[in-house]
């Protein structure tokens, strides 16, 4: 059972200047700060209404807020939730980034490419032997593509394990959305057909080994070499498929793709 936060607390009163702004500071910090936990309840609206000393429709334009950026989920009929999570809060951004700035697929890859790079560096320094092993076991997974959901998974797997051994806070919720992005990407480009993923995912094999075997090297130099010829195939690759070739036409960057598939998986997270 969720845990109610806020159910009753101090007078929370404030001027009536930007009233609901405020209160969307007051919740967001509390939010951020851990006092209201993920997962919690917030008190309902007229409790809320009389912590700060405003009105139920001040409390629903402030909620209504929260939820916008991912803070909070409306439960019609069960309450409102805090769902605090790095990677919903961090997707929304780039989401609307991509879609604002109409930012395309070279771009969202590059950005990849250059995370990753960090992470490879870090990886060097701060995995263990047995972090290393379970990443050199994913990469070897991928040798022989015969089932594409299971390599799509196992790709998966591949691209955030090299975030999560990198034992960076920032880099993991950015590395993991970025190379679902890419995976699904990779996905829609194919048309569904194997014989694509076999030219492009298992076309990225040896670069897949020579990036494990960098990483464990313990070499920071020779780790960021291999992650930036990963890189570059595989945007070569990923954008030279019949498939790829024919979206151009209608959406030359992809940024109506990518941003539609930010969005599909930010909904996915949130259900």
């Amino acid at each position: 059972m969720a845990h109610e936060a806020a159910s009753s607390g101090p007078d929370r009163r404030i001027g009536r200047s930007r009233v609901a702004d405020q209160i969307v500071d007051d919740l967001r910090e509390r939010i951020l700060s851990g006092e209201l936990s993920n997962g919690s309840r917030l008190a309902a609206e007229r409790e809320l209404a009389e912590q700060y000393g405003v009105s139920g429709a001040t409390i629903r334009e402030a909620v209504r807020v929260l939820a916008t950026i991912g803070l909070v989920d409306v439960r019609h009929g069960a309450g409102t939730f805090v769902t605090a999570e790095s990677d919903t809060m961090i997707g929304m951004s780039i989401a609307s980034v991509v879609r604002l700035e109409g930012v395309g697929a070279r771009e969202v890859l590059g950005l990849l490419g250059a995370l990753n790079r960090h992470a490879a560096q870090l990886a060097v320094q701060d995995a263990t032997d047995a972090e290393i092993a379970s990443f050199r076991e994913v990469a070897e997974r991928l040798a022989v593509i015969d089932d594409i959901d299971r390599a799509r998974e196992d790709l998966r797997a591949f691209m955030r394990r090299l975030s999560e051994i990198s034992h960076d806070a920032l880099l993991v919720p950015l590395c993991r959305l970025l190379a679902d992005v890419q995976v699904e990407l990779a996905a829609e480009l194919s048309g569904g057909r194997l014989s694509e993923w076999r030219r492009v995912t298992g076309g990225l094999h040896e670069h897949r080994l020579a990036l494990v075997e960098a990483v464990a090297s313990r070499s920071a130099e020779r780790a960021a070499e291999a992650v930036d010829a990963h890189s570059a195939h595989a945007t070569a690759l990923i954008l030279s498929s019949p498939q790829a070739k024919k979206l151009h036409a209608s959406d030359p960057g992809y940024a109506r793709l990518l941003a539609g598939m930010l969005n599909a998986r930010l909904s996915s997270a949130a259900s």
